[in-house]
């Protein structure tokens, strides 16, 4: 699934993200979403999220 609805992501969900420092290269971090930090229901590059250790980046995919 990809992270550009809201809809999808919930907290306590797995995702891929990618962070502000990943953009250039595409490097993806695993996490565990915390909070859901887009207000719109949708986002062309993923939707903002924060993982519970604390870091910030966009939804790319999120894992079942």
């Amino acid at each position: 699934m990809n992270g550009q609805n809201r809809s999808n992501i919930t907290p306590g969900k797995t995702v891929d993200i990618v962070l502000k420092q990943d953009q250039r290269s595409g490097k993806t971090t695993r996490g565990v979403v915390k909070d859901i930090l887009t207000k719109s229901p949708t986002h062309p590059h993923g939707i903002k999220v924060r993982l519970e250790d604390g870091q910030v980046g966009r939804v790319k995919s999120i894992l079942s």
